[in-house]
């Protein structure tokens, strides 16, 4: 088989949006593998605040990259991007067509286009950010990369130290912004991908997320976060549903106000998620009530296209 006839369908949108239930459809439709590109569904310490799927998701289609890391191990979107590619080399060997479904922006340009190639940088800028970070906080590590990078400030995951850091040491090593980096043409691929999009009105994501947050804290987010507390450095853990009971857990909040940061947070970054995702022209949209049938539908004719 031309492995150019090879098809990647990839699911993305806010979270909370349904994309792990349609994966799963789809998975069945095409008789296909799921990769997920959730960059927190990699930690298995991590289950109910990322909300990786429930037993019965799992088992209902085969699944790749969900709890396979531990918190304590360093692994980073490039590693992701060299493990995603040799499995769907696999997979690809079975089935010519593909699943990959995640919220996580930078995961999914990995592997769709390959990552960017960043110059080297003196490593005292990091040390000298990471020391600022400890002190001052993170809000003026995020108004200097206002000031020297508007476009990624409005597009990068601000709440995460680590990408924060990463994108002002490349603006203060090279005197570039970070974004023009990002802008070079990508690698090729060998093979042919169809990005699908939930979204719903705003209001309705934002329901849906506070619904989420609160099934969350009934299944035992409090006491999973508790039990990552000592490890609250761990780069891992710098994610929304766990950063904000750690201040709680510091007394620096009350346990309600805490949840309310979270769906607080959590509606943010389903805005900076849409941003992210609504720059591929090429992503197919739908409302996350559509029916199934006419996704794959819609896919079907695709694949049939690129075979033609």
């Amino acid at each position: 088989m031309d492995i150019l006839k090879n098809t990647l369908i990839t699911i993305v949108g806010p979270t909370a949006i349904g994309k792990t239930a349609l994966s799963i459809q789809l998975a069945k439709a095409f008789n296909a593998s799921i990769i997920s590109c959730d960059s927190r569904q990699f930690f298995k310490e991590m289950t109910i605040g990322t909300a990786v799927p429930n037993a019965e998701e799992l088992s209902a289609a085969q699944h790749y990259f969900i709890q396979n890391r531990s918190v304590f191990e360093a692994y980073n979107v490039g590693e992701f991007e060299r493990d995603a590619l040799k499995k769907l080399a696999i997979l690809f060997k079975e089935n010519s067509v593909q699943i990959m479904v995640g919220g996580s922006g930078l995961y999914v340009d990995a592997v769709l286009k390959g990552l960017d190639d960043f110059p080297e940088v003196d490593a005292k800028i990091r040390e000298e950010l990471t020391l600022r970070l400890k002190k001052e906080g993170i809000k003026p590590l995020q108004q200097q990369l206002k000031e020297l990078d508007i476009e990624t400030f409005q597009t990068i995951a601000l709440e995460n130290p680590h990408r924060v850091m990463r994108a002002l040491e490349i603006c203060i090593g090279t005197g570039i912004p970070y974004a023009v980096f990002k802008n070079k043409p990508k690698k090729p691929r060998n093979f042919q991908t169809i990005n699908i999009g939930l979204n719903a009105d705003r209001d309705i994501i934002y329901q849906r997320i506070n619904q989420r947050v609160d099934e969350m804290m009934e299944k035992g987010l409090l006491e999973e976060a508790k039990g990552l507390f000592p490890n609250k450095e761990l780069n891992a853990l710098q994610t929304v549903g766990y950063r904000e009971l750690f201040s709680f857990f510091e007394g620096n909040s009350t346990k309600e106000f805490a949840i309310s940061e979270i769906k607080k947070n959590s509606r943010r970054f389903a805005k900076r998620q849409l941003t992210w995702f609504k720059r591929d022209s090429a992503t197919l949209w739908f409302d996350y009530l559509t029916a199934p049938s006419q996704i794959i539908s819609k896919i079907s004719e695709k694949i049939n296209a690129f075979k033609n």
